[in-house]
């Protein structure tokens, strides 16, 4: 069995690249201050609720390959498409 190329393949190691945090030297305390910066801080006045979502995987690939901030694009066209699709053309549903 060798290596078998696929779009998905390509897609899961580009974004591994992407998430990758590379430390040449200082051992495991390193990776975990390098890992401890990448993480954010708690919202000053949090405006968004956690939620669960179910995407198809190629769906969710292609949403993480758009780069950083890929979640709030998803909200923003969400947003667009509940303005759009409303009865009364607000955004809000009565």
């Amino acid at each position: 069995m060798g290596n078998c190329w696929s779009r998905e393949n390509d897609l899961a190691e580009a974004a591994a690249r992407r998430n990758a945090v590379v430390v040449r030297e200082g051992g495991i305390p390193a990776i975990r201050a390098a890992l401890a910066a990448r993480r954010r801080g708690p919202q000053r006045a949090p405006t968004k609720v956690p939620t669960t979502i179910r995407f198809d995987a190629d769906v969710l690939t292609a949403l993480k390959l758009t780069g950083k901030g890929w979640q709030t694009r998803v909200n923003d066209a969400m947003r667009e498409w509940i303005k759009d699709h409303s009865p009364d053309g607000t955004g809000t549903h009565r």
